[in-house]
């Protein structure tokens, strides 16, 4: 490989096969959950309450994908492109987050678009990625593949629709203001 980056190793981690497939685990629930959720609120034209819920629920989520995924070093055993991704999404996620604090609408706008955009980018990569843990997934035990990705997009609808349908935001008064 003529790379300038050819033969740098940052940083060599050996970890237990559990402890890997564990966070993968966490790593796929969550970023699917992201892929999930993310457009229910981008297409939604109200943006009230139930945004900020689901919202606050895909930032959850988002930071889950994040941090799990600085523990997973299953592709070169040292830290990759995908650990400054990660870092960099929970970066711009937080800057999401601190931008509609501050009424920043098209900041908040541009930084959680782009994280879920992000979030798909790497969903492909990890689905058709030759090596990788779903395309492994879907020969060796195909039915378990469906069967886990059947009940995340149930666990997804249902969280949703229980945003969307039941839930009743708390009433809470702004600090500062005369009551």
């Amino acid at each position: 490989m003529n790379s300038i980056f050819a033969g740098l190793t940052l940083a060599t981690v050996t970890v237990h096969p559990g402890f890997t497939h564990t966070v993968i685990t966490i790593h796929a629930i969550a970023a699917s959950l992201v892929v999930l959720i993310g457009p229910v609120n981008v297409l939604r034209k109200k943006k009230d309450s139930k945004h900020k819920a689901l919202g606050r629920s895909w930032v959850v989520a988002m930071y889950a994908t994040c941090v799990s995924g600085m523990f997973i070093y299953t592709i070169s055993g040292g830290f990759t492109i995908f650990h400054a991704l990660a870092i960099l999404t929970f970066i711009t996620t937080t800057l999401g987050v601190i931008s509609i604090r501050r009424n920043r609408v098209t900041a908040h706008v541009g930084n959680m678009v782009g994280g879920y955009l992000g979030a798909l980018i790497a969903g492909v990569f990890a689905a058709f990625v030759p090596g990788r843990f779903i395309p492994v997934l879907a020969v060796q035990n195909p039915v378990l593949l469906w069967s886990v990705i059947m009940v995340l997009v149930v666990l997804a609808t249902a969280w949703v629709l229980y945003v969307l349908t039941l839930f009743k935001p708390r009433i809470t008064r702004r600090r500062g203001l005369a009551t």
